[in-house]
């Protein structure tokens, strides 16, 4: 039992949580709300169960189930919120210059206080703080430039593209480092998750009206609430991603130098240099390797030991 609630505590427990929880609220709501309405057809009726035990058996099942399809699935659901799939060019572009827009004007909000308090100053500056820092790293939604904000840290700061190295990175991290960023992103997924079924569970009350019989009201006022309910968890989530992205540059900040460790580098004193050095890894890591690399890589590369070095100190003679 130790060793199971180990793994639930570990990785477990962010597929629990980002995944399979919401799946489960979400799955209620359809039993209580939609699932009555279309029990009264034929063909939902004979493969519905028949006991209340027996609900809630295919209740846990199916929440399991979808929970681990929509974990699988995260890379194309997160991507459709960040605004980078399934968005057409025009969409795409309008998206981007109106969150242009909306960072300038916050921007001019703090370069002009106008009797604003340290407090409103401060929101102010929270919203800033969830674009990227560079224009030409906007994305069309908030969600994706509250992303992209900490995804460009490692790149803006050191010139360490995290999108690339990330799995050096996460291996050589210290683990609470890694074990922070993995809890800040459960909140994040737990919120994406709840928005994505309530979208699918409010579209399946809005189909259960077509059918015979069904309770029209209590379909409406699911369908109504559940999509009212989708910009409070895209809010959310975005708000989330606050903590999300202090764990990631924390990461950075302290994976940096085991990384490079690793790696059998050096890290250089003058930040100048170690950017340049991360930027020579960087492309190691994308482009087809090069004889150029081995000069460029020199001045970094860690001395090798000295074979003719004994590993054990010489033991004092007799007259020592």
């Amino acid at each position: 039992m130790g060793d199971i609630a180990k793994g639930v505590l570990g990785g477990g427990w962010a597929l629990v949580v980002g995944w399979v929880l919401p799946t489960a609220l979400n799955l209620a709501v359809f039993f209580l709300a939609v699932a009555p309405s279309l029990r009264r057809t034929r063909a939902i009726e004979r493969v519905w169960p028949d006991t209340a035990s027996q609900t809630a058996l295919l209740l846990l099942c199916a929440s399991v189930l979808f929970g681990f399809v929509l974990n699988a699935l995260q890379t194309p659901l997160y991507r459709i919120l960040e605004g980078y799939l399934l968005w057409p060019r025009r969409v795409f572009d309008w998206g981007c210059r109106r969150q242009r827009a909306r960072k300038e004007a916050i921007a001019a909000l703090i370069a002009h206080p106008n009797g604003r308090t340290l407090v409103q100053r401060a929101l102010l500056n929270e919203h800033l703080a969830r674009y990227p820092v560079h224009g030409d790293q906007l994305a069309p939604t908030r969600l994706g430039n509250a992303i992209r904000r900490f995804e460009e840290y490692g790149h803006n700061r050191f010139c360490l593209d995290t999108q690339v190295l990330w799995n050096e990175l996460s291996a050589t991290a210290p683990v609470q480092a890694r074990r922070q960023v993995d809890t800040a992103r459960t909140s994040v997924d737990f919120f994406v998750s709840l928005l994505y079924g309530h979208v699918v569970v409010a579209a399946l009350a809005l189909l259960a009206l077509t059918s015979a019989g069904a309770e029209r009201t209590l379909l409406s006022v699911a369908g109504i609430m559940l999509i009212a309910l989708v910009p409070l968890w895209y809010r959310s989530a975005v708000y989330a991603t606050d903590e999300w992205a202090s764990a990631v540059r924390a990461m950075v900040n302290l994976g940096r130098k085991p990384l490079a460790d690793a790696l059998g580098l050096v890290l250089p004193q003058q930040l100048s240099e170690e950017r340049v050095m991360w930027l020579l890894v960087t492309r190691m890591s994308r482009r087809p390797y090069r004889d150029a690399a081995d000069t460029a890589f020199a001045p970094y590369r860690a001395a090798p030991p000295d074979p003719h070095c004994s590993l054990h100190p010489p033991v004092p003679g007799p007259g020592a």
